[in-house]
């Protein structure tokens, strides 16, 4: 093995205490002897549930060596509560100990910066790499074999059974439902998410009619009883076909794949999707069951076709049912908030859609934001000159009528979120997860953090609560003159009636509860940490292997150093006169397997989005290292 900085692993300690211990607390002592991956994540990101499904296979496959131990470090308000690390513990199965850490105490001692980081600590307690984002599974697998090796032959390594205690299983129809719709005929149609199935309810919202799903976690067609489906969200209604009948489309999150339900023969299939994530680099538009997808969340039918709301790249994609492709229709895949042009606009996990006569509604999750899609003003007249159009400007003219521009009606970035009613330019949200039209032009936003009901009304542009109290609502449907929500955490459908009058909430604001970087005036160095793990190399057989995208919020921050580029170091200016903001980092770096007789190396993509709020200071710092993988030599824990 490569000799590497003897770094000493700080201590695990969080207020909230443990989970999956069976109350017992652990220690690093406790682990000596063990691999330690140290997972720190927060329930809100969608990169973090990606990384907890890349480690299941690791986890099972070295279970008598490696202890992974989740580290909750909240990003909103919400996430700090410990019942709700509870249930997000079990709503995600996550079948490992978890230290719930409100105060960001052992994150703020392993020096993370972003959501989701792996720390790897060797058998000895030292720690020997560090992994921010999606992508470093292969790579930590690769390390783990090292180690498992070398402590074996030192005597260090400690073999048996791990501290993980299973809790004991749950009664109940539901367990962590997702979305709602109601079927043609009267019922309504569930995702049970955690059971990893659909159910069917009567128009009480409780008496089961039938489940669809084996309820076993896999990517299988089928009919009811043997199709799986892996922690299935979004529901939407297909127009009808030839038939009549009406085919259901399931936003598939986990296998990342869209399905079909058809509620009259109970048969389900995968209409898009190849069960594997969506990469930068890989292609964004083509036959629907050629392309890969990211954790589709929600679907909804607008404008003819069927859009998705990509929570994993922050995109909105559609799905044409007549010609069975997919395409990205808007979104850069760089998470924050941007209106403008579709192709140029910015979200940030975009997990709620709602569609009216003119306007797509998205709940944009990680902004805390409720923004839409609408047609481009400028397509209608385009359309207008349609007729006189010469035959040369006809496909122009059909591009202009198909092109689209996001807006935001309600939020203001990646930091800001609370709840607070009024104008819309100061309401409020707390990470929400769905909206719903209503039938006079207002939609109600499932307010998921705030357990809230909330309402905005596009005529006055004011934001107010329909109803509180509710354990994180993730959807509703309108059914007669009443809403029914889904309450996620209490594992029901509640039917409320519409109030006349909305409820008075006394204003709340929060800030993420991330401290700002403290940085100095003038020049900045930023550095992207990356080294390749053991047995690989870089791939430059194309070209560049890395990628450095840099933004700021408020632009102004940067007065240089904005922009893309392949190199991941640079230098950034700061602007005089702009005290504080947000920068926007995301790289990627591509790495090879790099032996001489391998005729097919493999090649895995690592990334990281980094939203770094800093503040500027003449006491600050003049260098910013962001760990994509491997050690940064210049900081972290002190070594020895």
């Amino acid at each position: 093995m490569a000799s590497r900085a003897r770094v000493r692993a700080p201590e695990l300690i969080g207020a909230g205490g443990w989970l999956n211990t069976g109350g017992s607390d652990l220690t690093l002592a406790d682990l000596r002897g063990r691999i330690v991956i140290l997972d720190f994540w927060t329930f809100c990101c969608v990169n973090c549930l990606h990384v907890l499904d890349e480690l299941r296979e690791l986890e099972e496959k070295h279970r008598d060596t490696v202890v992974i131990v989740g580290v909750h470090s909240p990003k909103f308000v919400h996430e700090a509560e410990h019942q709700a690390v509870v249930d997000a513990t079990e709503r995600y199965e996550v079948r490992h100990p978890v230290l719930d850490d409100p105060d960001l105490a052992t994150w703020k001692q392993y020096a993370v910066r972003a959501w989701p980081t792996l720390v790897v600590i060797d058998p000895e307690g030292y720690v020997v790499a560090q992994h921010a984002g999606e992508g470093h599974a292969h790579a930590i697998e690769r390390l783990v074999e090292e180690l498992e090796a070398a402590h074996e032959a030192k005597g260090t390594l400690r073999r048996g059974a791990g501290p993980y205690v299973e809790p004991e299983p749950v009664p109940g129809d539901l367990r962590f439902p997702g979305k709602v719709i109601q079927l043609p005929g009267g019922n309504l149609l569930v995702s049970d998410s955690t059971r990893h199935a659909l159910v069917e309810l009567a128009p009480d919202g409780e008496t089961v009619v039938r489940r669809i799903g084996s309820g076993e976690r896999g990517l299988a067609d089928g009919d009811a009883r043997t199709a799986r489906f892996n922690e299935p969200q979004g529901l939407a209604l297909l127009p009808a076909g030839p038939d009549g009948g009406q085919r259901v489309v399931v936003a598939d999150t986990v296998n990342h794949a869209l399905r079909s339900f058809d509620p009259a023969t109970g048969t389900v299939e995968t209409i898009a999707g190849t069960g594997r994530q969506w990469w930068q680099g890989a292609p964004t538009s083509g036959p629907a069951r050629e392309v890969d997808l990211s954790s589709p969340w929600d679907v909804a039918y607008f404008a003819d076709r069927l859009w998705i709301a990509m929570a994993g790249v922050h995109q909105l994609w559609t799905y044409d049912p007549v010609a069975g492709t997919v395409r990205a229709a808007a979104g850069t895949t760089n998470e924050g908030l941007v209106d403008g042009p579709a192709e140029q606009a910015w979200f940030a996990q975009p997990s709620g859609l709602a569609a009216t006569a003119d306007r797509l509604w998205i709940a944009d999750s990680e902004t805390s934001a409720l923004r839409y899609v609408e047609r481009d003003p400028r397509a209608a007249d385009a359309a207008g000159g349609a007729d006189t159009a010469g035959e040369a400007d006809a496909s122009k003219t059909a591009d202009a009528a198909d092109a689209f521009v996001v807006r935001t009606a309600v939020g203001t970035g990646l930091f800001d979120f609370g709840h607070r009613d009024g104008p819309a330019e100061q309401a409020l949200f707390q990470h929400p997860l769905g909206v719903t039209a209503l039938r006079d032009g207002s939609v109600a936003v499932s307010d998921t953090y705030n357990k809230a009901l909330r309402r905005y009304d596009p005529a006055t542009g004011e934001v107010s609560t329909l109803a509180t109290d509710l354990r994180e609502p993730s959807g509703a449907v309108l059914v007669g003159d009443d809403i029914v929500v889904v309450e996620s955490a209490r594992h029901r459908l509640t039917r409320l009636r519409l109030p006349e009058e909305a409820v008075r909430v006394e204003s709340v604001a929060h800030r993420t509860r991330r401290a700002a970087t403290e940085v100095a005036p003038g020049t900045l160095r930023l550095d992207v940490v990356f080294q390749a793990p053991t047995g690989q190399k870089l791939d430059t057989r194309y070209g560049p292997s890395t990628r450095l995208l840099v933004s700021a919020t408020p632009p102004e921050l940067l007065a240089d150093g904005a922009g893309a580029g392949a190199d991941l170091s640079r230098e950034l200016r700061l602007a005089d006169g702009v005290s504080e903001g947000v920068l926007h980092v995301s790289a990627m770096a591509a790495s090879c397997d790099d032996a001489p007789d391998i005729a097919y190396p493999a090649c895995h993509v690592h990334q990281q989005d980094w939203g770094v709020p800093v503040r500027v200071t003449p006491a600050g710092a003049d260098r910013l290292p962001l760990v994509l993988a491997g050690l940064d030599a210049e900081s972290g824990p002190d070594a020895e």
